[in-house]
């Protein structure tokens, strides 16, 4: 196979990976056959699984701009994926040229594409880390000098966390990461649900388990709500994803109670 001159060196062409199969199921270009064949499984699987997708990608817009009505001024985006239209520095910048934002994600070709595409912009970046090791992620994002730890950060965990398994204790991360910003800062978070549709989660979670080395963990609203453990819940709460306030009929891609995903905003008080 071909390797495209977009892709790094050393990257496994014959294994899906998360990132480049949710640019598959979005529409994107920065993918391999093997991610294409893992997401056509998906859909499937379940039928509407890119209308999960657009709704994960339009709460992501809703919140960055919500955050900079807020007066948020900076945004780490820890995995952040490939970068497609409608991307953070886009959706903040273009209300606030100024605003910095720093990319993070473990996938080589999500940090590569990133760096090509923003080359030209000296107020974003990206980085590769791994969420897993957070002190370590910090330490790497602190090395950049993007991020002013002493300022509000816009903190996005939009459709990662549950690429960790219980034993990787997500709720533990998101604490670390708590820590390490100031009094005013917010958190996003977006996270596959098996609340709603059971069955269909079961199914997409072993599928994601045969395809990628990297499995998918379906979670409860309680579990997904606990992780704004410290934080003060921006309304109107944990939500599923088209329900977290909705610009337009355009932001409804899914039809109440069939979400797969849930979102919510929480701020650092």
């Amino acid at each position: 196979m071909d390797r495209p001159a977009w892709a790094p060196e050393g990257v496994d062409m014959q294994q899906a990976s998360p990132a480049r199969m949710y640019d598959a199921l979005l529409g994107g270009s920065h993918n391999f056959e093997v991610d294409r064949k893992a997401a056509d499984l998906g859909k499937q699987l379940v039928p509407d699984l890119p209308l999960v997708a657009l709704s994960n990608r339009a709460f992501l817009r809703r919140a960055v701009r919500y955050l900079v009505n807020a007066g948020v001024r900076q945004f780490l985006d820890i995995g952040s994926g490939i970068p497609t239209a409608g991307n953070v520095h886009e959706v903040a910048q273009r209300l606030d040229p100024e605003i910095r934002v720093l990319y993070v994600d473990i996938d080589p070709v999500a940090v590569a594409h990133s760096k090509a595409i923003l080359r030209d912009n000296d107020r974003a970046a990206a980085i590769e880390a791994d969420l897993r090791r957070p002190e370590e992620l910090l330490d790497k994002v602190r090395a950049t000098g993007s991020i002013d730890f002493d300022q509000p950060v816009g903190l996005l965990l939009v459709a990662v966390l549950h690429l960790l398994s219980d034993e990787d204790a997500p709720g533990e991360r998101v604490a670390a990461l708590r820590a390490a910003v100031p009094s005013g800062s917010y958190l996003a978070i977006s996270h596959l649900t098996s609340e709603l549709r059971p069955e269909d989660a079961a199914q997409l979670g072993a599928n994601a388990a045969r395809q990628s080395k990297v499995g998918i963990h379906f979670r409860s609203a309680a579990a997904i709500a606990a992780m704004f453990d410290g934080w003060d819940l921006v309304e109107p709460g944990v939500v599923e994803l088209p329900a977290w306030r909705p610009e337009s009929d355009r932001d409804l891609h899914e039809a109440p109670g069939r979400s797969l995903g849930l979102a919510g905003l929480g701020r650092k008080g």
